[in-house]
């Protein structure tokens, strides 16, 4: 482990910076919202709303960017295109550095919207892409659980930061971290192209014999046209036929993602309303949840990955989170949300795991593809999310709920991760690809 981790310090470090400035401004942004919205109020649905836009207009520039950008990435390199989001995250951050005035929150929230669309998901698409790039199958998913520990380590250091910063400060300190962060990943990091034996269908190895003849015949098209642009809806669902790995993997991360979405569009505007929750609130919160995600995926997932598969992990993590989600729903006391948010240690094995399991089923030259692929499922998830909580949230928090329940919308989150829950006990997990080294055109499972 000392020595991936030390070929991959440069990559930790941009992530590191990149999410501490991304997370810092998320604690006072809801305060921020709701007062430039609906001033000297506790409760307001415009918000809720407004939130709910971005976050599905974010997932549907995400459903077409991020397959594009693992795509080309796969071309010309993981750092050339990681240079595009870490440069559309500091726009934002500079207008409420400057100003948090109703018309400056207006401007930030087109320009926020604008960048999420074009950059939002791809820097964790290509940084999950650049560590398959440096590190053997069969230790994927411990590294993939360690690059998850840093970003949880700066989810700490943000949140830490937040509670402590004032509300201008939190948006100044974000903004030069997302300058920082850029620069070093320009100077510093080593540029990672795929290299490798190709395969022309990496993902059907496991399918039927008549999938898989169908897809090699179109195999010649697929490797000089298709995926040298935006993989087509119709590649995704072959993939999905072809391979029931991927395609049970991919409903999993649905599900989930639905509910993460759903959660963000949600929870502390719930917490608000219901509690009087303030920025230093979500902020004790959320270190909670950091410092558990921190130590479970730096620590704990190395030696858990081994000893039990990617699959158990994905099943415990999506039980534990189901429960703990009914619990908020029916949160009776504002400590109730304290002592669940340590319920997120389990929480964090899910993600990781999951692109541990579809990075094995795809060769080197396609890890790009196959992540902007994970990508697009979370973001098309992330469109219907809000579409759906984000209302059901403003209806059960106002005086026109059908019946009192505040945490309706949460309780039906907690469906949506029972509903994964249930999927991931049919994952197969399948053995890594072997590639017939004298033969670009073959790969086969190996023996046992």
């Amino acid at each position: 482990m000392d020595n991936r981790v030390r070929g991959l310090r440069h990559l930790f470090v941009t992530m590191f910076l990149t999410t501490f400035a991304a997370v810092i401004v998320i604690p006072p942004i809801t305060d921020v919202t709701i007062a430039a919205l609906c001033p000297h109020q506790y409760q307001c649905s415009l918000p809720i709303f407004l939130t709910g836009f971005q976050q599905a207009m974010t997932g549907v520039g995400s459903v077409l960017m991020t397959p594009l950008i693992g795509n080309l990435s796969d071309q010309y390199g993981r750092k050339a295109l990681l240079t595009l989001p870490l440069l559309l995250s500091i726009i934002p951050q500079l207008i409420l550095a400057y100003s948090r005035d109703t018309k400056f929150f207006y401007a930030y929230y087109v320009v926020k919207t604008l960048a999420a669309m074009a950059g939002e998901g791809s820097f964790q698409c290509l940084a999950l892409a650049y560590v398959a790039d440096k590190v053997p199958e069969g230790k994927r998913g411990s590294t993939f659980g360690v690059l998850a520990g840093v970003g949880s380590a700066s989810f700490v250091g943000g949140t830490l930061a937040a509670r402590f910063l004032s509300t201008a400060l939190t948006f100044q300190v974000g903004a030069v971290f997302s300058m920082i962060a850029l620069v070093y990943m320009r100077i510093f990091l080593e540029d990672s192209v795929p290299a490798g034996v190709g395969m022309t269908q990496p993902l059907l190895r496991e399918g039927q014999e008549q999938c898989l003849q169908e897809c090699e015949s179109d195999s010649s098209k697929i490797t000089t046209g298709t995926f040298k642009k935006l993989p087509s809806v119709g590649d995704l669902i072959s993939m999905l036929k072809c391979s029931p790995t991927f395609s049970q993997a991919a409903v999993v991360l649905f599900f989930s993602s639905l509910a993460d979405g759903g959660l963000m569009a949600s929870l502390l505007y719930y917490l608000k309303a219901r509690f009087q929750f303030s920025k230093n609130q979500f902020a004790d919160l959320m270190m909670i949840s950091g410092i558990g995600a921190t130590l479970t995926q730096l620590f704990f997932m190395p030696i858990l990955i081994p000893a039990v598969g990617e699959v158990k992990l994905i099943s415990t993590g999506l039980l534990v989170s189901c429960i703990s989600m009914f619990v908020y729903s029916i949160s009776w006391a504002g400590w109730v949300p304290y002592a669940l948010a340590g319920c997120s240690i389990f929480g964090v094995f899910v993600r990781p795991s999951i692109c541990s399991i579809a990075s094995k089923q795809v060769g080197a030259t396609e890890q790009g593809m196959v992540q902007g692929c994970l990508s697009g499922i979370s973001s098309l998830a992330n469109i219907i999310s809000p579409l759906v909580f984000s209302p059901l949230t403003a209806l059960f928090l106002s005086d026109e709920a059908p019946f009192y329940f505040p945490g309706f919308s949460l309780m039906c989150l907690g469906l949506a991760l029972m509903a994964a829950f249930f999927q991931s006990l049919m994952i197969r997990n399948v053995p890594p690809i072997v590639v017939d080294e004298t033969s670009s055109n073959h790969c086969t499972e190996s023996s046992v």
